[in-house]
């Protein structure tokens, strides 16, 4: 979910359209007109002609707040009188408060006279459990507190309010004879602000004027936003719609540029400049982690030198962290900093995206830019963990050695946040001295196989397995219980790697099962696919259809949903349907919608059904259960001690923080319990409280944990539970996105929850309530470590918590793909390729990439000669290799192989099979004469015989000579194709001595019959020798070499290719039917005769 604010023209624009369309004739809205920096104004009326018809309204559309009071309204105007107003302010700097911008959009639209008793106010907003609206019967600038003054009707998601709800609820304090035309104009208006997918309509004041024997009613000042997520629901109702940024922060072309590269990936890309000339840039992994860096570098007294805000998140590939990555270098570099920049490249532990992967895209931006860096003293600090961490800050570190950039680089031993207190010069946060290292995923792995003692050399006990079975029920719980150790669930969606990591978790938490059932997926039929459990390979069920995967598996009771952001909503209604089984939801898709997410959430509570996300990497409850790729890869499980489970369960909003948690909750206590990142969204499924709730209920329970950030108010249920005494437990807790307060405008962090829509949705104003509710707020994330080990310990003392001995975890095989990819194995490949690489940014022929291809013109005789010779040809090589195809396109339909392409495509055949049916006769009888005659011609040439010889030796052999004699052309009569291949290759080449031969050959055997001439095929294969030799780009081995490996006959059958196709779509579209050859044309040879 993202609440994007748009213009005030949009809003008044969609509301118009609506409006006329379902209501037609029954409200006169005010004519509008924007005005853009591109607008020609002189030329405006032209299209909008009320403008000089009518009195007018002109303000800017900047997003701008209490425009009125800052004298940025000018009514009751002319055109002219407007038009002078917007060119006195059009392109100039106002500031509004504490910021200033550039006045550049303007709206313009008709006066309409009213009282001032006659203005209302009436907003509509979105809440968890739906909307609600709020009205006062006095509206206008001067409304004053309308939080305090306004009546209030809340509307459940799904619902529509009546005329009657809505009179009696906020109608009572206007005249009874306005009512029911304002009733009516409100329940109209909601269902206008539901189907548009708003977030926040606000009109104030919108004007009822008595007209004639009924009212007008009119918007004046509208303030809205949208729900971005829902583009591919209403792109037909919205039409053109653009979000502009907050007044005083204009949008960069930058921003423009990443944004466009966000909306076409299911990665995630964000980035806005705070101060183009900072010092401090990061570049940080993970919605959650940006906002946490962020706030340490303002904590650290950097707020004025934080030059960005950014994430990238969800498994970028290489071309898009290296686009990213370019951008904010070019931004960073743009502007020398006396004491030097610092780029920050940080995140927390990663759960599914390879580190190294992406951090080859970084290194390759860095590489680009690297003097650059050196000139403006960068210096680089790395934190990262996750799949593949280890191989990913070594290429950091070499990138360092290799360029001489200044880079430190740290794992995740070290806190999230220390590079920014190194960065900054300030004290980083002590680490527990138990913490080592962390080597190599296979020494995590192997750990455990190496010694079975424990750090004070006592014996480690085994880890358990246990023996249970899946049952024809879903197992008994305790009713704080979401999973148990023999809980089992289906994917939706097809997504084998999830399922592998699932399955490596049960093995190494001691399950005696899989946790997963089956796979749905829709797109193909029932069938199987293979895993592994262990080292064993075992098979897990596809069905294309739900009710038959329910069936099959009656004690299945989870789903984890791994449908995009267009279907999830679809998907999850249709699984509700089963709640009598399918109690528990995992929505993992980004960018649902905000009303699907609320319906879900209403359908869910009605059906007893608990929904975790959406926007959420799952969750995980150590030794039980773990959804899709929660936890990371299996070496961070065993680092964390997610196999087993310990005192402590947490509940997040972001779900590579999550990750983070599970790594500082296990170096500093007995590690998790439970952890549920609910998701980023502003109403995911389920909340802080309810999960914080079952933790309460939970015995096993002795510790919470809670990580919320800025944006919603969910938070203060939790103050509220701990006032009135509904949880007791000690509970840790913070809110990040505390540096939002550092900013002079409004920002949206990487979560699209992640934005404060008033004072109270602030991090600061939530830390201190969960500080006076009794709950222990650290004052940073860097001191998150330190209070869990503070309050934990302080359990272990009292006797609440009594540490068990830590268990040896099984030792788990590693897959051969990743071990390869962690360098612990090798193997010789299987196949070996030299001519092309579509692997990179960019592809790539023969060494050159496919760009610089075009840029210099290669036209298809210089790809052939990338892709055949591995190098650029001379132009008149490439130019050559064209004439060939084209004179070898097509020689009519009667040769055997147009005749078999033509005969399979009159059989119905398709392009592809008749193609090869023709190719299929090329050798050598048809075709083939090009290798062959390049074969006896350098023979000839190469022994030293004259050319009579030539012909004598072939004849005394009784061989004719390949390339030599034509059916229908002679000396007389000559071929013109061989005329100019001929005269081309004796005019450009350098050197024609084989051709030479060729035609002195020629000369004698025209002596016997003058139609024993140089043919077409034996034309091209002399000159094509004499290419190859004499060029210049090839040694002779190499163009023998050539000749051998039948390159000549390659020609033949790209350029035949050509004509081969030609009759192929020649017969589609003569529609020809079946071909059956004419018996008169054959002759049965009698059965009596000798054959």
């Amino acid at each position: 979910m993202s609440q994007k604010a748009i213009r005030e023209y949009t809003g008044k624009r969609l509301l118009t359209e609506c409006f006329n369309r379902k209501y037609p004739g029954t409200y006169k809205f005010s004519n509008i007109a924007l005005i853009t920096p591109k607008t020609d104004i002189e030329k405006l009326p032209e299209t909008h002609k009320f403008l000089k018809d009518e009195k007018l309204v002109a303000k800017p559309d900047q997003l701008v707040k209490r425009r009125g009071k800052l004298g940025l309204v000018k009514l009751n105007a002319s055109w002219e009188e407007a038009k002078a107003w917007i060119n006195q302010r059009r392109n100039n700097e106002f500031k509004a408060g504490n910021v200033s911008d550039v006045l550049d959009h303007f709206l313009v639209e008709s006066f309409v006279p009213h009282a001032q008793e006659e203005e209302y106010y009436v907003c509509i907003q979105s809440i968890r459990k739906g909307d609600k609206i709020m009205f006062c019967h006095e509206g206008g600038v001067d409304v004053g507190d309308v939080d305090a003054k306004a009546s209030v009707l809340e509307v459940a998601i799904g619902d529509t309010p009546s005329t009657e709800e809505v009179t009696k609820a906020l109608l009572g304090k206007v005249a009874a004879e306005r009512k029911a035309a304002l009733a009516e104009f409100i329940c109209r208006l909601f269902d206008f602000y539901a189907e548009y997918h708003f977030a926040y309509l606000e009109i104030n004041p919108v004007v009822m004027m008595k007209d004639g024997n009924g009212y007008r009613i009119a918007p004046l000042d509208m303030a809205a936003k949208l729900d971005e997520t829902a583009r591919y629901e209403c792109y037909k109702i919205w039409g053109d719609v653009d979000f502009p940024s907050p007044f005083g922060r204009s949008s960069c072309p930058e921003e423009a540029y990443i944004e466009d590269l966000d909306a076409k990936t299911g990665a995630s890309l964000k980035l806005t400049i705070l101060n183009p000339k900072g010092r401090v840039w990061t570049m940080v992994a993970g919605g959650g982690a940006s906002v946490i860096y962020a706030d340490t570098v303002c904590d650290m007294g950097s707020a004025q030198e934080l030059a960005n805000y950014g994430e990238y998140s969800g498994a970028p590939t290489k071309s898009l962290t290296y686009k990213y990555a370019k951008t904010i270098i070019t931004l960073m570099l743009k502007h020398p900093h006396p004491q030097g920049k610092v780029l920050i490249i940080g995140g927390g532990i990663a759960n599914f995206t390879n580190v190294a992967d992406t951090f080859k895209g970084i290194i390759m931006a860095m590489e680009e830019a690297a003097e650059r860096m050196k000139e403006n003293k960068v210096n680089v600090y790395v934190r990262r963990g996750g799949p593949n961490f280890q191989e990913g800050l070594e290429n950091m570190r070499q990138f360092g050695v290799r360029t001489g950039v200044s880079i430190e680089v740290y794992g995740p031993e070290d806190h999230m946040t220390n590079i920014v207190a190194k960065a900054l010069g300030k004290d980083t946060v002590p680490q527990p001295s138990s913490l080592r290292s962390r080597g190599s995923a296979a020494d995590l792995l192997r750990t455990n196989s190496n010694t079975n003692l424990s750090e004070d050399g006592k014996v480690r006990p085994r880890l358990a397995r246990r023996t249970t079975t899946p049952g024809a029920k879903p197992p008994t719980s305790s009713p704080w219980d979401l999973f148990t150790p023999d809980t089992r669930c289906f994917i939706y969606g097809m997504q084998p790697t999830a399922v592998q990591n699932m399955l490596d978790f049960d093995f190494v938490s001691g399950r005696s099962f899989p946790s997963v059932a089956c796979l749905v997926y829709s797109f193909t039929g029932n069938h199987s696919r293979k895993f592994y459990w262990n080292t064993k390979e075992i098979l897990i069920p596809v069905y294309a259809k739900l009710e038959d995967a329910l069936k099959k598996f009656p004690d299945v009771s989870v789903v984890v949903n791994f449908a995009s952001s267009r279907s999830a909503y679809d998907s999850t209604v249709e699984i509700l349907r089963y709640s009598d089984q399918i109690k528990t939801h995992a929505i993992i898709a980004e960018g649902v919608p905000e009303r699907r997410t609320k319906m879900l959430i209403r359908k869910a509570s009605d059906l007893g059904v608990t929904i975790i996300g959406p926007a959420t990497v799952g969750g995980i409850k150590p030794g039980c259960f773990r959804i899709g790729n929660t936890g990371g890869a299996l070496d961070n499980i065993i680092a964390s001690k997610l196999y087993r489970p310990g005192s402590v369960a947490y509940v997040a909003r972001s779900g590579g923080l999550s990750n983070e948690l599970n790594n500082i909750i296990s170096q500093h206590t007995d590690g998790v319990y439970e952890g549920i990142p609910i998701g980023g969204d502003r109403y995911p499924g389920t909340t802080f409280m309810d999960h914080l709730m079952r933790y309460q209920k939970n015995p096993e329970v002795k510790m919470l944990v809670l990580l919320g950030e800025v944006g919603g108010v969910e938070e203060y249920e939790v103050c509220a539970a701990m006032k009135d005494g509904s949880i007791t437990k000690p509970l840790v807790a913070l809110c990040t996105g505390t540096c939002a307060s550092a900013f002079s405008y409004e920002v949206q962090f990487g979560h699209a929850g992640a934005c404060a829509q008033g004072q109270e949705e602030t991090a600061i104003a939530k830390n201190s309530a969960l500080k006076q509710a009794g709950a222990v707020v650290p004052d940073n994330f860097n001191e998150m470590g330190l209070s869990i080990r503070q309050t934990y310990q302080k359990l272990v003392k009292e006797g609440v918590i009594i540490p068990k001995p830590e268990p040896e975890p099984p030792q788990m095989p590693i897959d051969y793909k990743w071990a390869r990819k962690l360098g612990l194995i090798r193997k010789p490949s299987s196949f070996m390729s030299s001519i092309s690489d579509e692997r990179g940014q960019e592809l790539i022929y023969g060494g050159m990439k496919l760009s610089t291809v075009f840029e210099q013109d290669l036209g298809i005789g210089g790809v052939l000669g990338l892709l055949w010779f591995r190098r650029k040809l001379p132009s008149y090589f490439s130019k050559f290799i064209e004439m060939v195809l084209m004179v070898t396109a097509d020689h009519g339909p009667a040769v055997s192989g147009a005749h078999n392409t033509i005969v399979a495509a009159r059989a119905g055949k398709d392009l592809v099979s008749s193609l090869c049916s023709g190719l299929l006769t090329i050798g050598p009888r048809f075709g083939g004469a090009l290798d062959d005659a390049a074969k006896k011609f350098c023979w000839a040439f190469d022994s030293g015989l004259m050319p009579e010889e030539f012909v004598t030796t072939m004849r005394k052999r009784k061989e004719l000579i390949p390339g030599i004699g034509h059916k229908v052309k002679s000396l007389e009569n000559p071929d013109k194709r061989v005329e100019i291949i001929k005269d081309f290759a004796l005019s450009e080449f350098k050197s024609t001595p084989l051709l030479k031969y060729a035609l002195r050959v020629q000369a004698i055997t025209t002596r016997k019959k003058s139609n024993l001439i140089l043919n077409v095929d034996g034309c091209i294969a002399v000159c094509f020798v004499d290419l190859l030799r004499n060029c210049g780009a090839f040694t002779r081995s190499e163009a023998d070499e050539y000749i051998a490996n039948g390159t000549l006959n390659g020609l033949f059958v790209l350029g035949r290719s050509i004509g081969f196709i030609g009759h192929f779509i020649d017969q589609k579209r003569l529609k020809q039917t079946l071909y059956r050859h004419p018996h008169d044309d054959i002759w049965i040879v009698p059965f009596d005769q000798d054959v």
